[in-house]
């Protein structure tokens, strides 16, 4: 495209005084602009295929198709590549959210990368709700902090978020309990996210939450 550009610049230092066929059909096309948008079209695609390389990225990351045994794994790798999936959502229009990541200094630990990941969306994806639902005037914000206390990794997710009632605490790993509309949820997110660190993995997953004041979820993984 510059070469084609230097040639039309060699045809106007040569030939200055077009004929008027020429001079009407730029400015048709407004020719100026074209030379200099055709630089911000560029840059579009190349951001464009940036983001897509990232989404394809974060998706192998978070599905981990390859990777079906237990395994030793980056635990911050798989959050990423879950928040990068969940990025849309987190910078929605209507109610961007700030992320705010804590991280502490992880060994690599074995587990089913899949399933933990899977783990990591649908808590996310509820704060998400959460977040959206609330009516105060606070910034929406998630905060998630990792932390290694002796054989185990602990990871939180905190939310500002409407929170729940002591009695929705109670069921939140119940089958089938749910606290949206009906066609909204299938009411089995949390409770197979219970199972995946309590069965699978040999972990503890809790939530504290107060109504109006935000929810966290607490997850424990044996490094081993």
């Amino acid at each position: 495209m510059q070469d084609v550009l230097d040639v039309l610049d060699l045809y106007q230092d040569y030939y200055p005084e077009p004929h008027v066929v020429i001079s009407e059909a730029i400015q048709a096309v407004d020719l100026a602009f074209l030379r200099t948008d055709y630089q911000n079209l560029l840059q579009s695609m190349q951001s464009g295929s940036d983001r897509i390389q990232s989404i394809i990225s974060s998706l192998r990351t978070f599905a981990r198709l390859d990777e079906a045994e237990f395994k030793s794994v980056d635990i911050h790798a798989g959050l990423e590549s879950t928040l990068t999936i969940l990025h849309n959502r987190l910078q929605a229009q209507d109610c961007p959210i700030q992320v705010i990541k804590d991280y502490g200094s992880l060994p690599l630990i074995a587990c089913y990368a899949g399933q933990v990941n899977q783990v990591f969306m649908n808590i996310l994806s509820n704060a998400i709700d959460a977040l959206q639902e609330q009516k105060q005037n606070n910034l929406p914000t998630m905060k998630i902090t990792t932390k290694t206390v002796g054989q185990n990794i602990i990871l939180t997710i905190s939310d500002n978020g409407i929170g729940m009632a002591k009695t929705t605490q109670g069921r939140i790993f119940d089958p089938f309990f749910t606290t949206k509309e009906v066609g909204e949820g299938t009411g089995l997110g949390m409770a197979i996210a219970h199972q995946i660190i309590t069965e699978q993995h040999g972990g503890t997953i809790t939530c504290t939450s107060e109504l109006g004041k935000g929810s966290t979820f607490s997850i424990t993984l044996p490094i081993a």
